[in-house]
């Protein structure tokens, strides 16, 4: 079980989630705008944040990027809005997986469980016997495991974890197609139960920082039909 920060500004909504996730039997605390969110972060350490779009006085979308600036913990969004912009926006500042109003308590819960449990299996990689296993090189980007950095023609690129993630086991894999599934499967979790949408937006910040031209990838190309590559050397 886990410690979780509720972030919902209807106050009927936080209460009916609060009783659901302790008698699931977490941890929860909450908060009605986005700063005392700040504040409960602050103080609770949490281990995963359900995070509304819209709340008052620093809205989901910044309540995002600042926890992004020192923590990876999971980040689920709760919002009323399907626009592809808002949903878009949110996975971009940082948040791990969303869901939209009105959704259910089991898709809920499985998206819980499931973000904890990929949270909880990020232990500290075991030293490798042969240093080539943790330091990657493939079309002029350096990746180096163990010290989580990225570097593009020895300038050092900022990645969250999730770009990390995904970074690694596209490079892991350069010259295969690996498709949207696999990909979902190998960073987001074998149990993931969203869409697609994540996984293409993630790709999509990895161009506008390691291509040229993210219009025209030369790294991370699209296969039409199946999913990703990254171009061999």
């Amino acid at each position: 079980m886990a410690t979780v920060l509720l972030v919902e500004d209807d106050d009927t909504l936080r209460e009916a989630l609060k009783y659901l996730l302790r008698r699931e039997g977490h941890e929860v605390h909450t908060a009605a705008d986005g700063r005392k969110a700040l504040e409960q972060f602050d103080r609770v350490a949490p281990e995963i944040i359900l995070l509304d779009l819209m709340i008052p006085i620093l809205d989901g979308i910044e309540v995002c990027r600042r926890v992004r600036e020192v923590s990876d913990v999971p980040i689920i969004m709760l919002t009323a809005k399907n626009s592809e912009g808002d949903i878009v926006l949110g996975l971009e500042v940082g948040a791990d997986d969303y869901i939209t109003k009105p959704y259910s308590t089991p898709e809920l819960l499985a998206r819980i469980r499931s973000a904890i449990r990929r949270a909880h299996s990020k232990t500290a990689p075991e030293p490798s016997e042969d240093p080539g296993d943790d330091i990657l090189h493939v079309s002029g980007i350096t990746m180096d495991i163990q010290r989580h950095r990225v570097t593009l023609e020895d300038q050092t690129v900022a990645l969250p974890l999730k770009e990390f993630d995904l970074l690694e086991v596209l490079m892991r894999n350069a010259g295969r197609v690996l498709t949207r599934r696999q990909l979902l499967n190998r960073v987001w979790g074998p149990d993931y139960v969203g869409d697609t949408k994540t996984l293409d937006v993630h790709i999509r910040r990895l161009r506008a920082k390691l291509e040229p031209n993210p219009a025209t990838p030369t790294r991370l190309v699209t296969v039409r039909g199946l999913g990703y590559r990254f171009e061999a050397d």
